[in-house]
């Protein structure tokens, strides 16, 4: 399923609206984890830094084949081997990875879409508790020079509470990454066990 007012503009430009180390840094990723999945991976901008900061293997999914091209062209330049780029609906076809499989799932610029809870329980589903779903959006108190239309971004806490309402997301701080987004941390909790 394709997101609502998700086009992307050029990738030199596109490139230049990210502080991507300090996003990376401010979100905790790095060698501590091992295995990520990321929804979205357009250009590559996020896929190839993350890749190599983590000890495991990312694997990416994108829906436009195109973008998905791209970011193997990239890596495969780079000489970044641990990265898995695939074509995938996540929406229709989840993100086809074993549940609590992940250190940590990356969504970024995504939630704006149509079902962010169902997006949410399904990142929750396949990150081991103690691990996180790593969300970030465009801000949406001051106009950017990209992003969906302000009317549909998420703020910050709406994202927070869609988290606990998948019932196995725990909110954390909303994170400033300037100039243009911010960020949360969400904590996978453990499964409760069924009371007798």
């Amino acid at each position: 399923m394709k997101l609502r007012d998700s086009g992307m503009p050029g990738e030199a430009y596109w490139e230049t609206l990210f502080d991507v180390p300090l996003i990376l840094d401010r979100l905790g990723v790095n060698a501590s984890l091992r295995d990520v999945a990321e929804l979205g991976c357009g250009y590559g901008t996020f896929t190839l830094p993350v890749a190599r900061r983590i000890s495991g293997t990312l694997r990416t999914f994108d829906i436009e084949p195109d973008m998905a091209e791209r970011t193997r062209q990239r890596a495969d330049k780079a000489g970044v081997r641990n990265i898995v780029c695939s074509v995938r609906d996540v929406m229709t076809e989840s993100f086809g990875v074993e549940a609590a499989s992940q250190d940590a799932c990356l969504l970024f610029n995504i939630l704006h879409g149509e079902e962010p809870i169902r997006l949410l329980a399904e990142a929750a589903r396949v990150v081991r508790p103690g691990g996180a779903v790593l969300a970030i959006h465009w801000r949406c108190d001051l106009p950017t020079p990209r992003g969906p239309d302000l009317e549909i971004r998420p703020r910050p806490e709406q994202i927070l509470s869609w988290a606990v309402r998948t019932g196995q997301l725990e909110a954390g701080p909303v994170l400033e990454l300037p100039p243009w987004h911010y960020g949360v941390r969400l904590a996978r909790v453990a499964p409760k066990p069924l009371s007798s």
